[in-house]
């Protein structure tokens, strides 16, 4: 664990530094859901594209390289130049646009709406909770993290089993999970602020970052409420 993740800062920034940090945050966040909900959208549309990318082994180019991406940008942060970072992070909600386009073709467009709209609702009110409570939710990490990988391990497990059954209990452990992860990530914001002091550089490398936990959040709690309430065409 960072020094920047274990020690709490909270006392110590002011509530412009903060409240600077936290727009730089959202504003990264929202362009980053923008872009990928753009690309969905306009690739969805035609349907050489979709033949191109998801009828050929360039499926597998757009399905792992965001993994990477996350992968790359939560080990070098710290080391790489902030231009590096920001064209990682726009590069990474690009190639997830280019894979979520499918949603378009296998939900109707209004429930995709609808579920939508859900989810910004309980990603604006568990983010309030993590931003406005004083209790420290830090000592939740090891427990939500340890829900993330439970997710993902019977995720792949329902891939052989293709139980309808689990599926829906994933989907709701998935909701609660990355529902409680958007508090979570929002109360350590609260300390990670204490960047504001330390640089524009690296103001907006743990800006990039911290949307990045966020933007992940979203889009994961989309996916399952997606799951659980959209209509399928």
């Amino acid at each position: 664990m960072s020094m920047l993740s274990s020690t709490s800062f909270s006392n110590v920034v002011s509530a412009d530094a903060l409240r600077a940090y936290v727009q730089r945050v959202y504003a990264w966040m929202t362009g980053g859901l923008l872009l990928t909900g753009i690309t969905a959208f306009g690739i969805s549309q035609s349907p050489a594209a979709l033949d191109a990318i998801f009828g050929t082994p360039l499926y597998w180019l757009v399905l792992l390289a965001p993994l990477g991406m996350v992968l790359f940008l939560s080990a070098r942060i710290d080391t790489m130049k902030p231009s590096t970072a920001a064209g990682t992070f726009i590069a990474y909600a690009l190639m997830n646009g280019i894979s979520f386009s499918v949603l378009f073709v296998i939900y109707e467009l209004g429930s995709i709406f609808q579920v939508f709209v859900i989810a910004a609702g309980m990603f604006a009110s568990a983010a309030a909770y993590g931003y406005f409570t004083k209790r420290d939710l830090r000592s939740f990490g090891s427990f939500l993290f340890m829900g993330v990988i439970g997710v993902i391990i019977a995720s792949v497990v329902n891939i052989f089993l293709q139980s309808s059954v689990l599926e829906f209990a994933v989907s709701l452990i998935g909701v609660g999970v990355f529902t409680g992860l958007t508090a979570y990530d929002m109360n350590r914001m609260k300390d990670q602020a204490i960047v504001m002091y330390a640089g524009e550089g690296l103001a907006q490398k743990r800006a990039i970052i911290g949307a990045l936990s966020l933007y992940l959040n979203f889009v994961n709690l989309l996916l399952f409420l997606l799951r659980l309430l959209g209509n399928r065409k």
